[in-house]
């Protein structure tokens, strides 16, 4: 409204405007105008300062170069005020006016005056014999006199200018011809008779052109020119009477004879009649020398160049004088339309005032609502309880009565109902949230009944196949329990159900593992000794099983799902899942790295993503990174999941020592897989989470904090993630020794005998019985993933390691077990036989050999009982690869069992308790 009722007032001053543009703008390309006049004025000027100077270059070295003198100090000054020169005329060619003309003539210079370094090296050689030198010169300088015809303004006074000028410059150039001519035919005339003709017919031409080039300049310039001229030439002939005079004196006072010179007229026509009988000697008895020829000739030039030089300081300032004036003109006209805009802009800012202002406050605080005020309230209300939040909305500070203030009461309604809806959705997204977690819960407490049950059924139940439809539900089970937690997630709910102690990875790792369906296709490869904070150990085990479920549902059903971790050398850990799926888009891969780096919020598109989403949230809550890249091997995906030092504690990243214990647990752990995959070392050095293919560039470098312990809460008991996961996993050990059990030829001598099947359900194998050598207390914690080092595990009285195991089972075992009885100590009839296997530790030698080595003695080190034995008569039965393979995993996880009860505990670095040194 403001800017239409100014143009309603501005529409007369714009028409005074327009005129007085018309004005202005003709002022200004008068300004123009004379302003390129000034510069072509400075330019012609400094030509014609430049041409002199090439003028007196070559008349002053005539003498010096034809008696071999070339590094006469005359000749070097000469050049150097040439030079001089030249520097100043480029720098007025700088700021010449773009005119064709002025072009022209600078382009035919600069082609001659790239020969001027030519010309010096022979001038008055016989390279340039004759008249070259003289012609060179004038050839050079001539188009610099040309320049003096652009000077002129329209039809101004110093239009003349320019035509006078050149005239003079003419005369000039003339005269001083004359003068370099006639000092060559004295000091040394041509000896060929046809150079000689060649230089006087150019004396006379040039000494005839002369008068014609002042003809020429008395008819283009006024009486005041005229008497200039003349004034000029009087004063350099009183010069140079006086020089004469002075020199006559001084021959005289030295005892010498002087002979005054003829006229000049009389002069040239001496000089001329050289060659006709005539020398140069004979000229000098009559006053003819080069110096005094050099004087004379020197008196009109030098007048020549006083009128040059008043004409072009004239041409100067006549047009610096009509820049001013045009100036002048320019500002008075500028001023004048500008005076009248700002008197127009006046008279409609004091109409316009109070209704400018008000608009201005209606807009800042539309602006201030729209894009502050509002945004942080509706953020508020989706972070804070409505009802704790204060809705009322400050009103626009505008109490006018016209219509702008209607129109802020208007926008004051329309703030009042826009948080009212933002009020509304907050609450509706707690009641969304409230539902979600209620019908969680309910979900939950029916699943953890349901679970429970299951877990009582397997308990009683000793049919394999029963146990494995048991197995499924319970599986299921969990899943469902899963999906609950996720619903928990969505609604920013915590799952409540929380360790007090740390957790070994490899057990949050087999946690994970078993709450998917496809469990048997994950390979867990090289854990590091590291243990999880207690307080994160549900959700990574809830993370984990996210990106596993995830793995092996878009992989295929034939290939495996390996998982390996890795101590980083800043003390993370890094947890790796390759799949063999189909794989996903670089596209894909960037938008769902951006997703898990910046979990969105609650949206429909979360429901297609559901896992993305709980993952992102989990990771934020606990400060773990998680990553999609592609797998380097063939297709698929690899998850790289970050675990800050904050909740991943213990172990070393020193590269594995090597030791030379060989027991169960480096038979069973010591694969080519481990190596690779799990130790992060790469030549001996700790790999970094760079070489490994983690970025965190998208990531702040913030040093998380550690979570504090927090007090048992939640469900615990058979509901615990991870005593779930052993209690499965034992289960299903036991399942599958019994389906071994049943395939025929399969039998078990030592269990037979013992009266117990050792691998039946519910039955507890009996942990084999052997002393490592060399490892009377417990070591240190290994200084890489478990199972590469040795283990001391004291043997366990059968009624007590099953105690322990119900322990374990509903406390999860963390605690000191109470140490075993010495008198009850359990042995095995395999004891002695382990005892003698030790001596191999001390082999018998039969001294040293010439080299430094052992002499071996034939048949001393040999154990009893390890001969072979003839075999029994009857048929040997052939055990298939499966069978082999089933009674290796058996004995593999009887040793991993009795390691995990056993009462020695590593005392490795770390917050939590120490490690167990179990098999991983």
């Amino acid at each position: 409204m403001a800017t239409r009722l100014n143009a309603i007032l501005l529409i007369p001053v714009l028409v005074a405007i327009v005129f007085a543009g018309f004005q202005v703008n003709s002022s200004v390309d008068t300004w123009q105008e004379a302003q390129d006049a000034e510069n072509t004025a400075k330019v012609a000027k400094a030509a014609g300062d430049y041409a002199e100077r090439l003028m007196a270059e070559r008349d002053v070295s005539v003498q010096p170069l034809l008696h071999g003198d070339r590094e006469a100090s005359r000749v070097t000054e000469a050049r150097k005020a040439t030079d001089a020169a030249a520097a100043e005329f480029d720098r007025q060619v700088e700021d010449m006016p773009d005119k064709p003309g002025l072009q022209r003539r600078l382009d035919a210079f600069r082609d001659q005056e790239k020969n001027l370094e030519k010309m010096r090296q022979a001038a008055f050689t016989p390279q340039a014999a004759g008249t070259d030198t003289h012609l060179g010169y004038a050839q050079m300088y001539r188009p610099l006199m040309t320049f003096a015809n652009e000077v002129g303004l329209g039809t101004s006074n110093i239009t003349t200018y320019g035509r006078a000028m050149y005239a003079i410059s003419l005369a000039k150039s003339s005269a001083s011809l004359v003068r370099s001519i006639g000092t060559e035919l004295l000091v040394s005339p041509p000896e060929k008779a046809g150079v000689l003709a060649e230089e006087k017919t150019a004396l006379a031409s040039f000494a005839y052109l002369e008068p014609i080039a002042l003809d020429e300049f008395r008819t283009g310039s006024t009486a005041a020119d005229n008497r200039m001229l003349k004034d000029a030439l009087a004063d350099q002939e009183e010069e140079a009477k006086q020089r004469l005079a002075e020199a006559q004196r001084e021959a005289e006072g030295g005892g010498g004879e002087f002979t005054a010179p003829p006229e000049p007229a009389a002069m040239l026509a001496g000089v001329a009649s050289i060659g006709e009988d005539v020398t140069p000697a004979d000229l000098a008895e009559q006053g003819i020398t080069p110096q005094t020829w050099y004087a004379a000739t020197s008196v009109p030039i030098a007048a020549y160049r006083t009128v040059e030089i008043e004409f072009a300081d004239r041409a100067v300032a006549d047009a610096h004088e009509i820049v001013e004036s045009a100036k002048r003109d320019t500002v008075v006209g500028a001023a004048i339309a500008v005076g009248a805009l700002l008197i127009g802009f006046v008279i409609a800012a004091m109409m316009a005032r109070s209704m400018g202002r008000s608009m201005r406050l209606l807009r800042n605080s539309a602006f201030g609502i729209a894009e502050q005020r509002l945004p942080m309230l509706v953020d508020q209300l989706s972070r804070t309880d409505p009802g704790r939040v204060d809705t009322r909305v400050q009103p626009i500070p505008l109490h006018s009565r016209d219509e702008i203030g209607e129109v802020a009461r208007a926008f004051d309604q329309v703030h009042r109902e826009a948080v009212r809806l933002a009020a509304e959705q907050a609450l509706l997204r707690g009641n969304l949230n409230a539902i979600f977690t209620n019908l969680s819960r309910r979900n939950q407490g029916l699943i953890e009944r349901q679970l429970e049950l299951i877990s009582g059924l397997e308990d009683h139940e000793a049919d394999p196949e029963q146990l494995e439809n048991l197995f499924h539900m319970d599986h299921l089970a969990t899943r469902m329990r899963r999906n609950g937690e996720n619903l928990l997630v969505l609604a920013g709910e915590d799952t409540g159900r929380h360790m007090d102690e740390a957790v070994p990875l490899v057990d949050v790792l087999r946690a994970a593992t078993s709450e998917v369906e496809s469990y048997e296709r994950i390979e867990l490869e090289g854990v590091p000794d590291s243990e999880i904070h207690g307080s994160a150990v549900t959700d990574l085990v809830h993370l984990l099983a996210e990106l596993l479920e995830n793995a092996t549902t878009f992989s295929s059903p034939h290939t495996k799902v390996r998982v390996t971790a890795t101590r980083l050398p800043d003390r993370r850990v890094m947890v790796e899942i390759h799949d063999k799926g189909i794989g996903l888009t670089a596209e894909d891969f960037a938008d769902i790295n951006h997703r898990l780096a910046n979990p969105p919020t609650v949206d429909v598109a979360i429901s297609q993503r559901m896992g993305l989403f709980v993952v992102g949230r989990l990771a934020d809550r606990h400060g773990i990174r998680v990553q999609l890249r592609p797998s380097g091997e063939q297709s698929g995906t690899t998850s790289l999941v970050m675990l800050p030092e904050a909740i991943a504690f213990g172990g070393a990243t020193e590269a594995p020592e090597q030791h030379d214990e060989f027991t169960v647990s480096r038979i069973v752990a010591d694969r080519p897989s481990f190596q690779p995959a799990g130790n992060g070392f790469a030549g001996g050095r700790p790999r970094s989470a760079a070489e490994l293919g983690f970025d965190d560039s998208p990531y702040p470098q913030v040093e998380p904090e550690r979570p504090a312990m927090p007090a048992l809460g939640g469900q615990e008991g058979v509901f615990d993630p991870i005593q779930r996961s052993l209690l499965r996993e034992e289960r299903r050990a036991a399942l599958e020794a019994a389906a071994q059990d049943r395939t025929p030829g399969f039998r078990d001598p030592e269990a037979e005998a013992a009266g117990t099947d050792a691998f039946t359900p519910g039955g507890i194998s009996p942990e084999p019985a052997y002393d490592t050598y060399g490892q009377a207390e417990p070591g240190p914690a290994s200084n890489h993933w478990t199972g590469q080092g040795a283990y001391d595990s004291p043997a366990v009285p059968e009624a007590e390691s099953t105690a322990q195991l119900g322990t374990g089972r509903g406390g999860f075992g963390f605690g000191e077990p109470e140490p075993a009885p010495a008198d009850d100590e359990w042995r095995s009839a395999n004891d002695e036989r382990w005892e003698r296997a030790g001596q191999v530790r001390e082999p018998k030698a039969g001294g040293i050999t010439p080299a430094g080595l052992p002499r071996r003695v034939p048949r001393q080190n040999l154990v009893e009982g390890t001969a072979e034995q003839a075999p029994l008569g009857g048929p040997q039965v052939s055990r298939a690869p499966e069978d082999v393979r089933g009674r290796l995993s058996n004995l593999r996880r009887g040793v991993q069992q009795g390691r995990e009860r056993g009462p020695q505990r590593n005392d490795g670095p770390g917050v939590g308790p120490g490690t167990y040194d179990q098999e991983r």
